[in-house]
């Protein structure tokens, strides 16, 4: 029978493995057939190099760093873009189109990029 002790000090040390394990990776993140290398800004999806502008690239890396959470379209107005101020525009739409296109196998169908409707989106890996 296993003390509470050891199953404490068993539970941090697998807490450990896994911060050491996902500081190592968390250069490369891979999702169906893309990967994606955020110190290089590079994706690839079945092997080839996709190209992505610099915002669509940070776009992506801010959904995949807050993935299943609803972002506004206010908030990546924001943090990608470095609005203060919201103008009515609709570029993050349209980054989202792109990368949908880009980067999902049916954009008509995404599976990754979801729209929350009056909300904004999220993203699911």
């Amino acid at each position: 029978m296993v003390s509470q002790n050891q199953a404490l000090t068993k539970d941090q040390a697998n807490i450990e493995g896994y911060r050491q394990n996902r500081e190592y990776q968390a250069d490369m993140l891979v999702y169906g057939d893309a990967t994606i290398s955020f110190s290089a800004m590079e994706v690839h999806r079945g092997g080839q190099l996709v190209a992505l502008t610099r915002k669509e690239f940070k776009t992506l890396a801010y959904l995949l760093n807050n993935a299943r959470r609803v972002i506004s379209r206010d908030e990546l107005l924001n943090e990608v873009w470095g609005y203060q101020s919201y103008p009515c525009t609709r570029t993050v739409d349209t980054h989202i189109l792109q990368l949908r296109k880009k980067l999902e196998p049916e954009p008509a169908r995404p599976k990754h990029f979801r729209t929350v409707r009056g909300m904004g989106y999220k993203f699911l890996a």
